[in-house]
C-alpha cells in the first residue's frame, strides 16, 4: 500500500488498485481511533455513500469497523449527497460522518470523505492525524465485528435522512415563487446521488419538470459525473430543442456541485452564478452579511460585495476552509470556482441541490433569464471574464517552476505587478484589475493558470501572456 493522503477532499483512490477493503479497514479504524481520542465516540458517525460500484458493501464494512471499536453507527439506507449526509450529521449530533464518494471523479474511482462533528470538510489538522494513524497501521489486522451482533448491541442503525433535509430547503427556498412563475425546468443528476432529490423537491411544489439521466447507472453513462459543459451535451441539446424549457440544472455525482445551463441552452459558468446569487440575496431577498470565495475564484464577486458595501474573505482552494467561515456565522455565501455553494443558516458543505434551488428561485422572482440578468448585473458592476487552463511541464520547467514564482519580475507582458499574494499558490494582481494565478498539481507534472479580465479578448492575451511566462 501506498501512503494514505487526504487531498482537498478526502482520500481518494482507483478501485481495486489501492481502493481496497483491507485500505478501507486501515482508514476507518485510524478516523474511529482519532474520534476516540478526542473524546466524542460514543456520539456515533453518520456514514453515506455515493451511486459508485460497491458504495454500500464499503459502508458496511465501515460500520463493521466501527463496531468492534465500540462506536456507533447511522448508515444512509440508499446512496445519498454529500450535503445531505453533512445535513444529518448537524441534525443528529454525531461525532462526524463517513462518506464514500470521488465525488465527479471517473467512475474507476471512489474515496472516503471525513467531516468532524462541526459538518464541514475536515480541516488539515484533522486529516493530518487520520492519516498518520492510518499510515501507522499498514499491514495490521484491523478488527470487525459482523452486522447482525453490530445491530444487536445498538452499534448499527439505518436512516433515511432525505425528509429532514428536505425540511431545511423549505425553509431556505420559495418554492411557491417558482411554482407561480410557471418555470419550466429541465434536472440532471447525471445518473448520481442527486436522484429523486432536486426533481422530487421542484415536483413536490407544483413546478414543471423534465428529467433525464435519473437513473442509477455506476459507469454515469461514460463521462465523468460532473456538470461542466463538456460533460452535459446531451443536456445542453435537450434544452435547446425543447422550448419549453426555461432552465436546466445539474448536480454532480455526489450532488455537493451545481452545474446550469440558462434557457437558450447557454452554459453558465459557476463564477458568475456565484457572484448573480450574491448580489440577488442582498437586492431582492433582503439578506445581509460578507461573502467568502476561493484565491481562485472571479473577483466579480468582490465587485458585487463593493457594489452592496459588503467584504469578501479569500480563502485557499478548498471548500473546507469556506466551511468554517459559515459554521462561524461569519458569512452570508461562500463559494468556488469549481461550482460549490453553500449560504448562511445551511451546512457548512457544498451544496449543489441548495444552488440549483436558489437560481430557480432567482430566475422566477426576477423574471429575467441567466444571461439577462448577468448583462443586468455587468452594467452596474463592470465586465469579468475568467477562465482556467492547464499548462503541462517538462521535467527541467517543473524544476525551476518554484523559483520562477517566488521571484516574479515587476511586470508581465508590460502589465505591473501591484500584489502578489500566496495563501494557495501564486496569484499576480495588475494595475488595471487583472490577474493571474498559477497553482501546482499536486499529482502530475502540471500548473493550473487562472486568469481574468474585462473583457475577453484581453482574458484571451492574458493567458497568453501567462502561458509564456511559464514556457519561456
Amino acid at each position: 500500500m501506498t501512503q494514505i493522503k487526504f487531498g482537498t477532499s478526502g482520500w481518494r483512490a482507483i478501485l481495486c488498485d489501492e481502493f481496497t477493503f483491507s485500505n478501507i479497514r486501515v482508514v476507518i479504524r485510524a478516523i474511529a481511533d482519532h474520534l476516540v481520542e478526542e473524546g466524542i465516540a460514543d456520539q456515533g458517525v453518520v456514514i453515506g455513500y455515493d451511486a459508485r460500484f460497491m458504495g454500500k458493501d464499503f459502508a458496511r464494512e465501515a460500520v463493521r469497523v466501527l463496531a468492534a471499536a465500540g462506536i456507533p453507527s447511522f448508515l444512509c439506507e440508499r446512496d445519498t449527497p454529500t450535503p445531505v449526509i453533512a445535513h444529518e450529521l448537524l441534525r443528529r449530533k454525531a461525532a462526524g460522518a463517513i462518506n464514500f464518494t470521488a465525488s465527479h471523479n471517473p467512475h474507476t474511482y471512489n474515496g472516503i470523505k471525513f467531516s468532524p462533528a462541526w459538518g464541514g470538510p475536515a480541516l488539515p489538522q484533522t486529516t493530518s492525524d487520520i492519516e498518520i494513524r492510518a499510515n501507522a497501521l499498514h499491514g495490521c489486522d484491523v478488527p470487525v465485528i459482523d452486522l447482525d451482533k453490530a445491530q444487536a448491541e445498538n452499534l448499527y442503525t439505518e436512516i433515511n435522512p432525505l425528509p429532514s433535509y428536505f425540511d431545511t430547503l423549505r425553509e431556505l427556498i420559495d418554492f411557491a415563487a417558482i411554482a407561480e412563475s410557471e418555470l419550466c425546468i429541465a434536472v440532471n443528476p447525471l445518473y448520481g446521488t442527486g436522484r429523486g432529490y432536486l426533481d422530487s423537491l421542484l415536483e413536490q411544489a407544483g413546478v414543471q419538470v423534465i428529467t433525464i439521466n435519473a437513473n442509477l447507472d455506476p459507469y454515469f453513462g461514460g463521462e465523468p459525473p460532473e456538470p461542466a459543459e463538456a460533460h452535459i451535451a446531451d443536456f445542453i441539446q435537450l434544452i435547446k430543442e425543447d422550448n419549453r424549457i426555461g432552465l436546466g440544472l445539474a448536480t454532480d455525482g455526489d450532488a455537493d456541485r451545481f452545474g446550469i445551463v440558462d434557457g437558450d441552452g447557454s452554459y453558465i459558468e459557476p463564477n458568475y452564478i456565484l457572484a448573480l446569487l450574491l448580489d440577488y440575496m442582498i437586492r431582492r431577498k433582503g439578506l445581509s452579511g460578507d461573502a467568502a470565495r476561493s484565491v481562485a475564484t472571479s473577483h466579480l464577486i468582490d465587485a458585487v460585495a463593493a457594489y452592496h458595501q459588503v467584504k469578501v474573505l479569500e480563502t485557499p482552494v478548498g471548500f473546507k476552509f469556506i466551511g468554517e467561515y459559515i459554521s462561524a456565522g461569519k458569512i452570508l455565501i461562500g463559494g468556488e470556482e469549481s461550482a460549490g455553494l453553500t449560504v448562511r443558516g445551511h451546512v457548512p458543505e457544498k451544496d449543489g441541490i441548495l444552488a440549483c434551488l436558489l437560481v430557480a428561485e432567482m430566475v422566477a422572482v426576477e423574471k429575467k433569464s441567466l444571461k439577462q440578468l448577468l448583462a443586468d448585473l455587468y452594467s452596474r458592476v463592470g465586465e469579468y471574464y475568467t477562465r482556467r487552463i492547464n499548462i503541462r511541464l517538462s521535467s527541467e520547467l517543473e524544476d525551476s517552476l518554484p523559483a520562477k514564482l517566488t521571484n516574479p519580475p515587476a511586470e508581465i507582458d508590460g502589465r505591473n505587478i501591484t500584489e502578489v499574494i500566496r495563501i494557495d499558490g501564486s496569484k499576480f494582481l495588475f494595475a488595471d484589475g487583472s490577474w493571474m494565478l498559477f497553482r501546482k498539481s499536486g499529482t502530475e507534472p502540471v500548473v493550473r493558470l487562472y486568469a481574468e479580465a474585462a473583457s475577453e479578448e484581453a482574458l484571451q492575451k492574458l493567458i497568453a501572456a501567462g502561458k509564456n511566462f511559464i514556457l519561456g
